[in-house]
């Protein structure tokens, strides 16, 4: 049985989350969330947030065993992106964008 877990509007860019999520992809939750710790990349703690509710919304049906859950699906999505201006030389302006990503966690019983 699936269960789905979303993180939506995270303010870190989808090319850098994915670089992350490639890591669990696969893998059974706990040796997920060991590697997640110990990842020095800024978007390992939010993937195991995602990861850790994917898991806790598993345990909420009947029947499903927690400790044998895999990392089925992780996608990592693009969300809106809030465009800025910086004030560059000779009365210019650079425009900065800030990304944002969309990501969506599907757990499975090996």
């Amino acid at each position: 049985m699936e269960t789905v877990a979303r993180a939506k509007y995270i303010r870190i860019s989808a090319q850098k989350v994915r670089l992350v999520a490639d890591l669990v992809r696969g893998k059974k939750v706990e040796d997920a969330l060991n590697l997640l710790m110990f990842t020095p990349k800024s978007s390992a703690p939010v993937i195991a947030k995602v990861l850790k509710s994917a898991v806790a919304n598993a345990g909420q049906r009947q029947g499903v065993d927690v400790d044998t859950l895999v990392v089925k699906r992780i996608t990592v999505d693009e969300g809106p992106t809030m465009k800025r201006f910086r004030a560059r030389a000779m009365g210019r302006g650079t425009r900065i964008l800030k990304r944002m990503s969309h990501i969506t966690i599907i757990v499975e019983e090996d």
